[in-house]
């Protein structure tokens, strides 16, 4: 069970979990939390301030934070029938936050001299975030009843040492997970296991997972221990058929495949990082995604397999501020190595591409990251004209069996045949059919589109079967 920030943001939130892992503690839970809400933008933000050389007053703009987690367990614990279990516990946080202090001072401190590498240091104190959280909730699950204990992740969950986005050692991750938690499980103790977090192999310093990292801690100990299922506790009741924030009667998607996630979640759906489903579907677990803030409602589970719906279509996915590259060179007519000339830029300067489109003589494709866009261009220049259109957004069909379905490609580009496509890929994949509009296009575009392939078709579903009967 993982638990995102904002399912510990403060004690009625840490209430709510604690009652949703009571529920299933017969099952034998595992739980991975993330930091509290806001608490690891702030610990960057003083990490920077203290690297500049405001060290004092980095630490001073933390405290508000550390008073959360105070007032949080004295809430919690308000009701328990022994003042004194109350106030030994409060004692021992105030212990543990005095702890905190000292490291984070220490480490912002060895930032302003430069006498550690910044990377190194960075972790170190964003670890902070999750460690805190994860003792107090082990303390709330102990107070509620249950025996649980705290497990530094960083003896679970071990990396190479690339600071900031590390990348886990599999066999080294699954052998020391089990070590650390089997024998908690088979006692009846509830593990409790702060996500993002992990060690380095070669030098046992913190480093952490990068964007997603949580997700991705539960995702590695829910294989390494061959779990039932991965819950992701979050504050959506699942993955939507479209952004709730473009289309508010957007749906919940009941069931999804591992490789529809992942396009939906790598082309603008946030509850999922596909990083996530990885260790997953090696192993065959099924990852559900439930909504802490009101258990009741729909959740959406993705499994390894397929399932096609009526209609197909699972999702419309989207994102924007994309640019759009097109590169043109009519030397290169009938020459071989031009997309290797053009991917290796790209490769230099560590950019992603999302959609490629090719001709005889010209390449088309997206980017979301525009950092290095400049000297991309620069380099670019050497071998090709180059054109870059900005403001686009890129929209993404998903659905097991949609390159196999006909009519599809002609029911999406009928029903937006008044906005003007930039750029259209199908074929790469079988489970989606992407293509770019310009940005202020792409809201309409998916509410058009969710109608199409939802509402309307939703209508003609209930009509077929109203004949059948």
């Amino acid at each position: 069970m993982k638990f995102g920030g904002t399912s510990v943001e403060d004690a009625a939130a840490f209430e709510r979990v604690a009652a949703l892992v009571r529920g299933v503690r017969d099952s034998r839970p595992v739980v991975v939390v993330s930091a509290m809400s806001r608490f690891t933008d702030a610990l960057l933000s003083a990490f920077e301030r203290a690297a500049a050389g405001e060290g004092g007053g980095a630490l001073a703009h933390l405290e508000e934070h550390f008073s959360r987690h105070t007032a949080a367990l004295r809430t919690l614990l308000a009701d328990l029938p022994k003042r004194q279990e109350a106030e030994a516990a409060l004692s021992e946080l105030e212990a543990v936050l005095s702890k905190a202090r000292e490291e984070i001072g220490g480490a912002f401190a060895d930032a302003a001299a430069g006498a550690r590498p910044r990377p190194v240091l960075q972790d170190l104190v964003v670890s902070f975030g999750e460690q805190l959280s994860s003792w107090l909730l082990a303390r709330v699950l102990d107070a509620r009843g249950m025996r649980a204990k705290q497990v530094d992740s960083r003896r679970c969950v071990i990396t190479d040492d690339e600071h900031g986005r590390a990348t886990p050692l599999k066999e080294e991750t699954d052998r020391h997970t089990r070590a650390q938690l089997e024998p908690l499980i088979e006692e009846g103790v509830v593990p409790v296991l702060g996500g993002f977090i992990a060690s380095s192999a070669a030098t046992g310093e913190t480093t952490t997972l990068g964007r997603g990292g949580s997700d991705y801690t539960a995702g590695l100990v829910g294989a390494a221990l061959r779990s039932q299922e991965i819950q992701i506790w979050t504050d959506v009741s699942g993955v939507l058929t479209a952004d709730p924030r473009v289309v508010p009667h957007a749906r919940t998607i009941p069931r999804l495949s591992y490789a529809e996630a992942a396009e939906l979640a790598y082309f603008g759906a946030k509850v999922l990082h596909p990083k996530t489903i990885l260790p997953a579907v090696v192993r065959n677990v099924p990852v559900r995604i439930c909504n802490s803030r009101q258990p009741q409602s729909p959740d959406t589970v993705v499994y390894f397999d397929a399932e096609m719906t009526p209609r197909t279509v699972k999702a419309i996915a989207h994102k924007t501020g994309v640019h759009v590259v097109h590169i043109t060179s009519a030397r290169m007519l009938g020459a071989y190595g031009f997309l290797r000339v053009i991917f290796e830029i790209f490769d230099k300067h560590k950019t992603a591409v999302d959609i490629v489109t090719t001709s005889e003589v010209s390449v088309s494709l997206s980017l979301e990251d525009s950092a290095a866009l400049d000297a991309i261009i620069e380099d670019l220049k050497h071998v090709a004209a180059v054109r870059v259109e900005p403001g686009c957004a890129i929209v993404c069909i998903v659905g097991e069996g949609l390159r196999s379905t006909p009519g599809i490609a002609g029911r999406v580009f009928s029903t937006v045949k008044d906005i003007n496509v930039l750029l259209i890929s199908q074929g790469a994949s079988n489970i989606n059919l992407t293509f770019v509009v310009e940005e202020r296009h792409a809201a309409e575009t998916v509410r058009r589109l969710h109608e199409a392939f939802f509402e309307c078709a939703t209508a003609e579903l209930v009509a077929e079967l109203g004949g059948g009967q």
